[in-house]
């Protein structure tokens, strides 16, 4: 047996059901880990497929394609390099599972399922709703005995106490943990408990990327025995982490320091997080750009600059299609701002007038609506015109369109323009955390960023936020997401909700109007998700539900 171990961890950013690109992936981390002397190369659960599949995993004809892709990867392992763990979906009979696959010698020499289901999604998203397996045993790679846990299963003492007991030497950790505030902290306490409990070292590799509404947030890392950490790739990019262990005279492996990258935190992971989840739904939907209509506030704003820090300024199109309502001052100020946020951006404008499309929408419906003239309806049809200008634009260019609204304003049913959107980047967001999110942005900037260095949302639009009026009947918007946090999310009741400063009145608007908005999230468009919230714990209502008595 040797006593010298290199295991490259390929913290790869997989396409769900893209087999041949994931597998050309696949390929050049393996080749890049040889170049730098890996015994074995280790990628993430559902590295082969991607992640999350949905509907995908029940499909044979996917399965099967899955198959072939696997043992064209294996084949690939004859030429005497490093051996490959690589997950997939992979069938057992009329069971299908989430299954870690060593790939050596040109063959599938083993085959691991996991066996226990995450439930605080650590390791793996739930969606795909996979079989469970048997406890595992370890695989033998070249000699060595590794213990390998397949997403949930670094949850839970019993896996990692089953594999050391089988006579484990090593942990591998095969996960695809989507991004949530304080996740990656999670993820770490749950290795480091495996580690002390089995008194076994311990490596990790996590997927990277946006898929589905989901940003997984890579992270991998590697614990020697007693949780020291020895290796740390960066959150949110792709990376090849070479770890280096030697076999000691007490019979346990031990790793030597590695590159160690700390982890991004605070609002610079959430923001790292929208940006990442914008890109991908940009690059893995093929779309050459995105579009942005501009209105000189802040969602549009940073969503604009969130746009060019993931895509570059030449891939963003801004458009300024301002409606003729409020004072004429405000909105000289709003093109104002609009032109500043595009210059600080430095990405194309482009000036489209409403009016016309407005004046014949409004005589055209004139007639009808003689005598029960609203000017909130009014409002609403200028709104969604404008959004479907926009649309058409973006359909054009073949371009994907950009909503602007964030989380606070899609739960209450105050985005009539998220009309024909491609992509909600702020869908998640409350309204508070944009606030913060900005002012993060004109301070900070993200490493491999495409966007300007320095401010990019004006100082007058900050101000203005800071300044504006919730809708009549609303509280300010600290208070509302608070508010709309507990009740949604936290599930607290009328009681406890008083107890953090909220009247019973207050909170009956508030959950008529999120009632009232059901249909209209129906068709929101996605956007990425960076609460805890899972998704069989989103919120859905009925349609016209009438239970509006929280008492």
């Amino acid at each position: 047996m040797t006593d010298r171990l290199s295991i490259a961890l390929a913290q790869i950013n997989p396409t769900a059901g893209g087999l041949a690109a994931n597998a050309d992936r696949i390929r050049a981390a393996r080749a890049e880990a040889a170049a730098r002397g890996a015994d074995l190369v280790v990628c993430p659960a559902g590295a082969v497929s991607g992640v999350p599949l949905l509907d995908f995993a029940a499909l044979p004809a996917f399965l099967d394609a899955v198959e072939a892709m696997v043992r064209s990867l294996a084949a690939d392992t004859a030429d005497g390099g490093p051996a490959l763990l690589v997950g997939a979906p992979w069938r057992d009979g009329a069971k299908r599972h989430n299954a870690a696959l060593l790939l050596d010698s040109g063959k599938v020499s083993a085959v691991r399922f996991q066996a226990v289901t995450d439930a605080d999604e650590i390791g793996a998203p739930e969606e795909d709703h996979f079989d469970t397996g048997p406890m595992p045993g370890p695989v033998n790679v070249r000699g060595i005995r590794i213990g390998l846990l397949v997403g949930g299963d670094l949850t839970t003492g019993d896996v990692a106490e089953t594999l050391a007991e089988s006579g484990a030497e090593l942990l591998v950790g095969m996960l695809a943990g989507p991004f949530a505030p304080g996740r990656a902290d999670e993820r770490m306490q749950a290795a480091v408990a495996r580690v002390v409990e089995c008194g076994l070292p311990l490596v990790a590799v996590n997927v990277v990327g946006g898929q589905e509404g989901r940003v997984f947030d890579g992270g991998s890392f590697a614990l020697a025995t007693g949780g020291r950490l020895v290796a740390h790739a960066p959150l949110f990019a792709e990376h090849l982490l070479l770890t280096r262990w030697e076999h000691g005279a007490d019979g346990t492996w031990d790793g030597c320091e590695a590159e160690t990258i700390p982890p991004a935190e605070g609002m610079e992971a959430l923001y790292a997080a929208v940006v990442l989840g914008l890109r991908d739904a940009v690059m893995k939907n093929g779309a050459p750009g995105v579009v942005v209509g501009l209105t000189g506030g802040l969602d549009s704003a940073l969503v604009a600059a969130m746009a060019v820090d993931a895509l570059g300024p030449a891939r963003v199109l801004a458009v300024r299609a301002p409606l003729p309502a409020g004072e004429a001052g405000a909105l000289a100020d709003s093109l104002d701002d609009t032109a500043e946020i595009v210059e600080l951006l430095g990405c194309r404008l482009d000036n489209v007038v409403l009016a016309p499309v407005l004046k014949a929408a409004d005589s055209l419906l004139a007639p009808a609506l003689a005598g029960r003239e609203s000017a909130a309806a009014a409002d609403r049809l200028h709104g969604r015109l404008r959004a479907a200008t926009l649309a058409a634009l973006a359909d054009r260019m073949g371009a994907l369109l950009l909503s602007t609204a964030d989380r606070t304003d899609r739960l209450l049913g105050l985005a009539p323009e998220e009309t024909g959107c491609g992509y909600a980047p702020l869908a998640d967001v409350p309204k508070v955390a944009v606030l913060e999110l900005a002012r993060w942005r004109n301070a900070s900037q993200l490493a491999g960023s495409r966007g300007p260095a320095g401010r990019v949302v004006p100082e007058r639009v900050l101000a203005r936020r800071l300044k504006a009026e919730t809708p009549a009947g609303l509280p300010p918007v600290e208070t509302l997401d608070d508010l709309l946090a507990g009740l949604l999310d936290g599930g607290l009741s009328l009681a406890d909700l008083a107890g953090r400063g909220h009247a019973a009145d207050r909170v009956a608007t508030v959950w008529r109007l999120v009632l009232q908005a059901e249909a209209g999230r129906r068709q929101d468009p996605p956007g990425p998700r960076i609460s805890r919230r899972r998704p069989q714990n989103l919120r859905r209502f009925p349609i016209g539900g009438s239970f509006i008595d929280l008492t």
